[in-house]
């Protein structure tokens, strides 16, 4: 077993408690989806936001889809001018036998076009 990085982006509708847990929800599970990820390989996820979504913290969602012993750490993203708004990004770390290349990296709702190079087909 190997430590592995797995990474995924969304955008949320709107800067309400609402709207950045079901976006975070909906992005967690086509991860989790994608890659067979097992809640108790789950080590740690840093999420991320920008600077406009304040209204809750995306790392409810994973507390609501069982992540319960996993290290959450939620924080805002670098205000870079040309970046993309309301977006919640995620970085989980996963214990798990795949080389790194089968890893599927998740972008949805928008924020395919921060790395068109992962996307998914299908």
């Amino acid at each position: 077993m190997w430590l592995r990085g797995v990474r995924g982006a969304t955008v949320a509708a709107d800067n309400t408690p609402e709207a950045i847990i079901e976006a975070t929800r909906e992005l967690l599970e086509k991860m989790i989806e994608a890659n067979g990820i097992q809640i108790e390989d789950v080590a740690s996820a840093f999420f991320s936001t920008t600077r406009d979504l304040n209204a809750e913290f995306p790392a409810i969602a994973a507390r609501q889809l069982g992540w319960t012993s996993a290290a959450l750490m939620c924080m805002h993203e670098m205000d870079v001018p040309h970046g993309l708004p309301r977006c919640v990004r995620v970085m989980i770390h996963w214990n798990t036998a795949r080389r790194a290349d089968e890893i599927k990296h998740i972008y949805i709702r928008g924020a395919e076009k921060l790395r068109p190079d992962r996307i998914q087909e299908g």
